[in-house]
C-alpha cells in the first residue's frame, strides 16, 4: 500500500529486482529498481563523488506511479570493485547510465533525478543525451568550478564554520598546510591504512559540518565507518581536486551546453542557506535553462533529508509525473 507524508517522502517495499551489470573491462555497476514495474521510469543519481545509493533514495517517487531505478556509480556503494579508480571518469559514469537504461529496455527516462555530485552528472548526462531525458529534476546544483568547491584556499564555508576549518587545516603538519589538498590528497591514497583512515576521517568530518542548517550530529556517526570514510574522502579529492571532474571550469553552464536542454522541463530545489554547493549556482542554471522551476527552500542547508527540501523534491516530483 502506498503511504506518503508531506514531509518524509513515500514509502516503498523491497526492491523488486537487483544485479550488477559489467561496463567496461573492469567496472560492474550495481543497481536496483523500486515502485510500479511499468510505471515511469526515473533514474537516481547520488551524491558525493563517493556516496552510494540505497533504499530510502526512492522516497521522493510515488510508487504507485513511478519505475525507480537506484544506480551505485563506480567504485563506490555495491559497485564492484570498490574504491578502482581506473577507467572511472563523468564520461564513464555518464556512459553508464545509457548502458544501464538500454540494458532494462527503457526507451527514454521520464526523469533523471540527481542532487549534488548527482546535479553534476545529471547534467552532464542530459547534454549528451537529450533525446534520453524526458525531465530533468537538480537539487543542491553543483557544476564543479573552482568557486563552488568547499575545499580550496579559503572557502566560503569556512567564514560560516571557522572553527571546523582550522581543525580541518590543524590536521596538516604545519609545514604542508600552505598546500592542504594535495597534502590530503597524498594522505588518503597513502597504501598505509591507518594513514589514508585517518585523512580520510578528517577530510569527511569537514565535509559534514557544513551540509545542513541545524547542525546533524547524527551525520558524524559516518565517521565511525573506516571504509565509508575512505570511499567518500577518495572519490571526493580524487574527482574534485585532482581532475576538476575532467570537465573545463563552467562547462556546464557554457551556453552551447545549456542549448541542448533548452526544451527539456524540470525543476531546480535548492536550500538557501546551502553552504556546500553555493545557491548562485542553482540561480544561474535556471537563468540558462527556460524550461525550468526555480524551488527554494527557506529553512534548508545542503542535504536532502532536511525535511522543507524532502516535501519539496516529493511535490515536483508528483508534479513532473503528470507530463
Amino acid at each position: 500500500m502506498t503511504q506518503q507524508s508531506p514531509v518524509a517522502g513515500y514509502t516503498h517495499e523491497a526492491a523488486y529486482d537487483s544485479d550488477h551489470l559489467p561496463v567496461g573491462s573492469i567496472h560492474e555497476v550495481y543497481y536496483e529498481q523500486y515502485g510500479k514495474r511499468d510505471g515511469l521510469p526515473v533514474i537516481f543519481l547520488h551524491g558525493g563523488p563517493g556516496g552510494g545509493t540505497n533504499p530510502g533514495c526512492a522516497k521522493f517517487f510515488d510508487p504507485a506511479v513511478y519505475r525507480v531505478v537506484l544506480m551505485d556509480q563506480r567504485g563506490v556503494g555495491k559497485s564492484r570493485p570498490r574504491n578502482e579508480l581506473r577507467e572511472n571518469t563523468t564520461h564513464h559514469l555518464s556512459d553508464d547510465i545509457e548502458r544501464l537504461r538500454e540494458h532494462l529496455g527503457i526507451g527514454k527516462w521520464h526523469m533523471v533525478f540527481g542532487g549534488s555530485w548527482g546535479s553534476t552528472l545529471g547534467l552532464f548526462y542530459a547534454q549528451a543525451h537529450p533525446d534520453r531525458v524526458g525531465s530533468l529534476v537538480l537539487r543542491g546544483v553543483f557544476t564543479v568550478r573552482k568557486s563552488e568547491l568547499i575545499y580550496g584556499d579559503v572557502p566560503s564555508a569556512a567564514l560560516f564554520f571557522p572553527q571546523q576549518w582550522e581543525q580541518f587545516i590543524a590536521y596538516l603538519p604545519e609545514d604542508e598546510r600552505s598546500d592542504p589538498m594535495n597534502a590530503y590528497y597524498a594522505r588518503i591514497t597513502s597504501e598505509d591504512r591507518e594513514v589514508s583512515y585517518a585523512a580520510a576521517r578528517e577530510w569527511n568530518r569537514w565535509d559534514l559540518s557544513a551540509g545542513t542548517l541545524v547542525p546533524d550530529l547524527d551525520a558524524l556517526e559516518e565517521l565511525k565507518d573506516d571504509e565509508w570514510n575512505l570511499t567518500h574522502a577518495l572519490f571526493e579529492a580524487h574527482y574534485l581536486f585532482r581532475h576538476a571532474a575532467w570537465l573545463e571550469d563552467g562547462e556546464l553552464l557554457f551556453p552551447a551546453n545549456m542549448e541542448k536542454i533548452k526544451d527539456i522541463p524540470g525543476a531546480i530545489v535548492q536550500g538557501r542557506y546551502d553552504l556546500v554547493c553555493p545557491p548562485v549556482t542553482a540561480w544561474e542554471v535556471h537563468k540558462a535553462w527556460p524550461k525550468s522551476s526555480l524551488h527554494w527552500v527557506g529553512d534548508a542547508g545542503h542535504s536532502a533529508s532536511e525535511p522543507g527540501t524532502t516535501a519539496k523534491l516529493t511535490q515536483v516530483c508528483d508534479e513532473l509525473a503528470k507530463l
